[in-house]
């Protein structure tokens, strides 16, 4: 990814231009259709995925919990809190989706520490009113 295309999605945006350069080899993009399961509950957590197009319907225990639009991110409580998927998550329309493995943000965090620890706290303050 390029950081340009990492500007316009909420999750980055506050971040400086040049963090987002130091995050954009450590993210990927992709097109995924509608169907996809991102993610599934009771699975372990390798990734965490941030919907820049497309929706997606969460689950968990079959019940419907949420639905996701274009800047909601998903996956992030089993990375940063390295827990076990506590829903499942499968997109309700063709969708592109930007993921960042925990590998690749371990690996950020060994070489922009800074960085790291900056998306971490993102995600942290942005989870905050859910668990209210």
């Amino acid at each position: 990814m390029e950081e340009r295309e990492l500007r316009s999605i909420p999750l980055f945006e506050s971040l400086t231009s040049e963090e987002r350069r130091a995050i954009a080899p450590h993210a990927d993009q992709i097109e995924v259709r509608e169907g996809t399961e991102l993610v599934r509950q009771g699975d372990f957590a390798y990734e965490f995925f941030v919907l820049e197009e497309g929706t997606a319907e969460v689950t968990r225990d079959g019940e419907h919990v949420n639905d996701l639009g274009p800047g909601d991110f998903l996956g992030e409580m089993g990375i940063v809190s390295k827990a076990v998927r506590n829903a499942t998550v499968v997109t309700t329309s063709d969708a592109r989706v930007v993921v960042m493995t925990e590998q690749a943000l371990r690996s950020m965090a060994r070489t922009n520490p800074g960085v790291a620890e900056r998306i971490k706290a993102v995600v942290e303050e942005r989870c905050v009113p859910m668990l209210d």
